[in-house]
């Protein structure tokens, strides 16, 4: 399987199962229309024939015999190697848990899944005792690993932040007792910033996502406190002192775009003028009922948005100003193992969520849907079938996903959307699938365009 694409200027023919990826001139492009997996070494002569009304015949032979030879090397039109892994997707010690340390927010950001702040279950904080069962269920369940990962999520957890730092300072404290090695991230608004936390997250914190959606008219649209004030004017003054100082730790500067600015270039344009470089703007998780959802008549919009993106981009890195964006970081060298490429969702199998009365769910997106309670941290209870669940959903268990020149890249992408939109985990949701690959599409541009 080949996919080939036309963009900015570059014939792109991507080999969907080598990963092979290769930049070709218009000839080339077009005699790949006329043949298949099942290559000759001698172009057909009809083809040829066909051809040869706007190309040079021998132009023709000669190009043809370069793609043969990518065939025979293993670049083009490759088999299936990958599906036999499938049987291994069995159960995995877990590596990664969402500290779900508060459910409660200082803002009402009206496209917020979690109901703005408290998942639909009521404003709530984790006490410490909680999140010390929580750091013990993560070391009983991860087996022999020995890099673990816990994420301090909400609502907002800086307003639960006295646990927050108890919570760091224990799993400090056992974790050569048990041969591990924690990294820890925390997601946060902005609001309760202060001097001394931006020194201890710099300080513990292997990444940090500081949310903000691009302008300032963006932004205070839709992310408001309780009394309808925007948040721009607080935030963007703190997270820069904060990134000032992390010197070159992790962060992400993590945006939402929606109905309301699918120009949203423009923000992450405007997050880099603010002085960040590591940037991502998602599309917003919402019903698609609300007005501010995006839809399928939306996607030729968006796809234009993203490709106006990437051309920045490259104007950017050729005059060297250039910034990350997240959708657009892609690794042809090296890439994932191939158990991630046909899993690349983790939720429920080595990554879960535990909210502030210790309750486990495969991610922080399932919170709330009581079908999908894994168990409890304090009563020591884990739900192994559902694990078992996620643990086999994988690319080919996914119908849409078996004939898709994407796979390998997205892997399958989100199960909490497929759940969401489609009531399935095992059922991909169309335009999540869609985005995905115009920004994949755009990714390979850009590594065209620079390299």
């Amino acid at each position: 399987m080949i996919h080939k694409y036309k963009l900015n200027g570059y014939n792109i023919v991507l080999d969907v199962n080598s990963g092979a990826v290769h930049v070709v001139d218009d000839l080339a492009y077009e005699i790949l229309d006329f043949i298949d997996e099942n290559m000759a070494e001698t172009l057909r002569d009809d083809i040829v024939e066909k051809l040869s009304e706007k190309y040079d015949r021998n132009e023709i032979l000669d190009t043809y015999s370069e793609l043969y030879e990518l065939y025979n090397n293993g670049q083009l039109y490759t088999k299936d190697e990958y599906e036999k892994f499938a049987s291994m997707m069995v159960n995995s010690p877990v590596k990664s848990m969402c500290l779900n340390i508060s459910h409660d927010c200082n803002l009402r950001c009206e496209y917020c899944f979690a109901a703005k702040g408290d998942f639909g279950t009521g404003r709530e904080l984790m006490p410490f005792e909680t999140a010390k069962k929580a750091i013990d269920f993560l070391i009983e369940k991860s087996g022999n690993r020995h890099n673990l990962e816990a994420d301090f999520f909400g609502g907002e957890p800086l307003m639960n932040f006295d646990v927050v730092k108890k919570t760091v300072e224990y799993a400090r404290s056992i974790e050569k007792e048990h041969d591990k090695n924690f990294r820890f991230t925390i997601t946060t608004n902005g609001l309760l910033l202060t001097d001394d936390k931006i020194d201890f997250i710099n300080r513990e914190m292997s990444n940090v996502v500081l949310s903000l959606d691009g302008r300032k008219e963006v932004n205070d649209k839709l992310r408001v406190s309780p009394n309808g004030s925007g948040s721009y004017d607080i935030i963007v003054p703190k997270y820069q002192k904060l990134v000032a100082e992390r010197g070159d730790k992790d962060y992400y500067v993590r945006g939402t775009f929606t109905k309301n600015n699918l120009d949203f270039t423009k923000d992450v344009i405007k997050m880099s003028e603010l002085g960040f470089d590591q940037l991502s703007i998602e599309p917003v998780v919402s019903d698609a009922k609300l007005e501010y959802s995006i839809k399928e008549e939306d996607l030729p919009r968006v796809f234009e948005e993203y490709e106006t993106l990437a051309r920045e981009m490259i104007k950017r890195k050729k005059s060297g100003k250039c910034f990350n964006f997240f959708h657009f970081m892609i690794d042809l060298d090296q890439g994932p193992c191939a158990i991630k490429r046909l899993r690349g969702c983790s939720c429920g199998n080595e990554y879960i969520a535990v909210t502030p009365n210790g309750d486990v769910y495969p991610c922080h997106q399932f919170v709330g849907n009581e079908q999908w309670r894994m168990g409890n941290v304090v009563e020591n209870s884990f739900d192994n079938e559902i694990k078992t669940k996620f643990a086999k959903t994988n690319i080919y268990t996914k119908e849409k996903c078996k004939d898709c020149w994407a796979k390998f890249f997205c892997s399958g992408g989100c199960n909490a959307n497929s759940w969401q939109y489609e009531g399935d985990i095992a059922r991909s949701h169309d335009i999540s699938c869609e985005l995905e690959k115009k920004r994949l599409e755009c990714a390979l541009m850009i590594k065209a365009a620079t390299v």
